[in-house]
């Protein structure tokens, strides 16, 4: 079983974010090692963990999602910085035998992820 999914909706505009680039990391020592980088799938789906079970193992990690450069690629304008540039959410995994589910929610002014079950 995949360890994480994460599934990004632009609330704003009531679409999945497609196109949107989210990057994942794990906490290592002091800092944080880059595990994963990809873009939201037209089913709202980050594409590139699926299937990849060892990227993940129990620690702390953090979903970076590129917020401004989403909003900005549809035409948006933002203010310079944006609100949101880069939005950052840390958890953790306790056990990866269990699938952990982020679904969030989003606008250029908010956000919503939790763990949900899919």
């Amino acid at each position: 079983m995949q360890a994480v999914s994460i599934h990004v909706v632009d609330a704003a505009n009531g679409v999945v974010a497609q196109g949107m680039r989210v990057d994942l990391a794990r906490r290592e020592g002091e800092g944080w090692k880059d595990v994963a980088s990809g873009k939201v799938g037209s089913n709202g789906v980050l594409d590139g963990i699926e299937g990849r079970e060892s990227l993940f193992e129990v620690g702390s990690y953090e979903l970076r999602l590129h917020v401004a450069d989403y909003y900005r690629a549809r035409g948006l304008e933002l203010p310079e910085p944006a609100f949101m540039g880069v939005q950052v959410f840390r958890f953790g995994l306790a056990d990866v035998s269990q699938h952990y589910h982020l679904p969030v929610k989003l606008t250029p002014w908010g956000l919503s992820c939790f763990r949900g079950a899919a």
